[in-house]
């Protein structure tokens, strides 16, 4: 079930969970999930509830209720290698247009352990012209590693950008497969 929009004024509950690439801050509201942030450790972390109860006009609370309670399962499986595809409801109120259009379709068409270029997600969403608009997309995809915007690729095979940064993006790919494990 995916949310498009809601009002403004959404209580979110939010956690710091630790993964396979550290500190994940997650953020869920009555609709779904809605934030995923990595770094979340020390200080960026303290300020992450703040920053999201901006962006939905209304208050970030610490876990209360258990709204992320599946949101971690799912998360701990699939850093465990045991699954492949998230099954969450997701609350899409942080993003809109294009970029909604963009991570809607990755999420839907590019499968664990599979890689899909940025002009061959902008010709998928009938705009073949608009590469780097897709890389502007994944940057501000609210909802990474569940959204898996790590699966955007250059075409030439690099790795392109990545908002958890380069080496997060390798051992999320490693993690499925699509690179070897690093050697150290």
């Amino acid at each position: 079930m995916d949310i498009e929009d809601g009002p403004r004024g959404v209580r979110a509950e939010w956690a710091v969970v630790e993964s396979g690439i550290g500190p994940l801050f997650l953020a869920a509201t009555g609709r779904g999930l809605v934030r995923v942030e990595f770094h979340a450790g020390g200080d960026r972390g303290t300020r992450m509830p703040e920053r999201l109860a901006g962006q939905l006009g209304g208050p970030a609370v610490e876990c209360a209720t258990g709204l992320l309670g599946e949101p971690v399962r799912q998360l701990e499986r699939y850093f465990a290698g045991a699954l492949r595809a998230f099954e969450l409801p997701l609350d899409w109120s942080l993003t809109t247009g294009f970029n909604r259009q963009v991570l809607r379709e990755l999420a839907t068409t590019v499968p664990y352990g599979a890689v899909v270029g940025y002009g061959e997600l902008a010709r998928r969403v009938g705009q073949p012209g608009a590469a780097q608009a897709v890389g502007a997309a994944m940057g501000a995809n609210p909802l990474p590693v569940v959204v898996p915007c790590h699966r955007v690729v250059e075409s030439d095979g690099g790795l392109g950008g990545f908002g958890g940064g380069l080496e997060t993006k390798r051992r999320l790919l490693a993690l499925e497969g699509v690179l070897p494990e690093p050697l150290f």
